[in-house]
């Protein structure tokens, strides 16, 4: 048997549904995937079941694409250090970011049985932290969700984002080129679908930002990202009804301080994971494809994201 969570009743009806998921062959299907990493002479991959199977799951149980994502998420996050999750989760960097509050696991997901809902602030000054070491914070609890959350794993992510504490001087913290590679490993490599995203808040130069890179992207993926100046919520209500928004919002789903305190339960808990997966990542000089992800992350702007394909 995988050593794989039970799923929830409804959530494994929807992985069926949604997903292409056959409980009986799941066994099997990671077993395949296991034997491809085997013969990859440059990757050195997590080889858990917990951990592969969303890969597949992400891929709707299509071998191609979930080697795809495999490959992409160890050789991307390789090449941009941004993007790699840290090994030592008792880090006192990690832990100091972790409790400016400036990601937010919320407990009860939309409509109580939807997507998980993340709340991202800016809860911190453009000189306390560099932009590498809030980047690999980010990415080490996005690990820690595709390991942990069967709703995250199903139903996917909604994020929302609380602008209202960035400044001109935050800016260096995100160039251009980090904010193409993050949408590219996001789509390429993470294998949890963000459904829709939420931006409040925004002050002038930031909307512009916004405005530019959504220019660039699909329509699809624009049709999930809201943009407001203010902290009105209530104008979303049709697709995110407040209460599921914090209590520092106005909402109903337990309060900020509380849901960081009780995270870092959750971040122990993971401790000896990435202790036991430090090694895992891709030798690039042993890769024996070629055209593979690289030509695909050395982008400049023009035109960049109209290859993205949103599922």
């Amino acid at each position: 048997m995988p050593d794989i969570r039970p799923l929830p009743e409804e959530l494994q009806q929807i992985a069926i549904k949604e997903l292409g998921e056959v409980p009986e062959r799941i066994a099997e299907d990671l077993d395949a995937l296991k034997q491809w990493i085997l013969q990859q002479p440059h990757l050195k991959a997590c080889m858990e079941d917990q951990f592969l199977v969303q890969f597949l799951r992400g891929s709707k149980y299509s071998f191609e694409k979930a080697k795809q994502k495999l490959n992409n998420f160890y050789g991307i996050s390789t090449k941009c250090l941004h993007l790699r999750r840290v090994d030592d989760v008792d880090d006192l960097t990690f832990r100091k970011i972790h409790r400016t509050r400036c990601l937010s696991i919320l407990p009860t997901p939309l409509h109580g049985n939807g997507p998980r809902i993340v709340i991202e602030q800016n809860n911190f000054g453009p000189n306390d932290f560099s932009s590498i070491d809030v980047s690999r914070y980010v990415w080490t609890i996005a690990e820690i969700l595709l390991q942990s959350d069967p709703y995250a794993c199903i139903q996917g992510l909604v994020i929302v984002t609380d602008l209202s504490k960035v400044s001109l001087q935050h800016l260096p913290m995100l160039s251009p080129k980090m904010i193409l590679e993050v949408m590219q490993f996001c789509e390429k490599a993470y294998p949890l679908r963000i459904k829709m995203a939420f931006f409040l808040n925004g002050p002038p130069f930031v909307q512009t930002l916004l405005n530019f890179i959504l220019s660039c992207a699909p329509e699809k993926f624009r049709k999930r990202i809201h943009i407001s100046d203010s902290d009105n919520f209530d104008k979303f209500g049709d697709i995110f009804p407040k209460k599921y928004l914090p209590q520092d919002y106005g909402g109903e789903n337990s309060s900020v301080e509380n849901i960081c305190l009780e995270y870092e339960k959750v971040i122990d808990d993971h401790r000896e994971y990435f202790r036991r997966n430090a090694e895992c990542g891709s030798d690039e000089k042993l890769r024996m494809e070629e055209g593979d992800y690289t030509e695909n992350i050395e982008f400049g702007i023009g035109g960049s994201f109209r290859k993205i394909n949103v599922d």
